[in-house]
């Protein structure tokens, strides 16, 4: 099951479906194209309060998986990547289901 999601998550930004970066996923949140924002479980301690109360307060599902940075930046194929934004309503549901939430 953990690889169904990661390789979900690859052919999601090949899609064009994912939004990386902190500030980028920040803006994506506030204009609401966010659906759903995925967490490494070794992101900062300042990362992760940013990112989790903004989703909250844009009612957005935010999910901090059981990988670390590196298991997610390798499904993406880019490096030190703890922070994943999916734009697209059906990627984001289907995630949902995989990761049991």
């Amino acid at each position: 099951m953990k690889t169904n999601y990661l390789n979900l998550l690859g052919l999601a930004l090949r899609a064009g479906k994912c939004s990386l970066g902190e500030e980028q996923i920040v803006k994506d949140i506030q204009k609401k194209r966010a659906k759903l924002v995925l967490l490494a479980n070794d992101i900062g301690p300042q990362t992760k309060k940013k990112l989790t109360d903004k989703c909250q307060t844009y009612h957005i599902p935010c999910l901090i998986v059981e990988e670390d940075r590196h298991a997610l930046s390798d499904a993406i194929g880019k490096s030190q990547r703890v922070a994943i934004a999916i734009l697209d309503t059906g990627f984001a549901n289907k995630l949902i289901s995989l990761l049991g939430n």
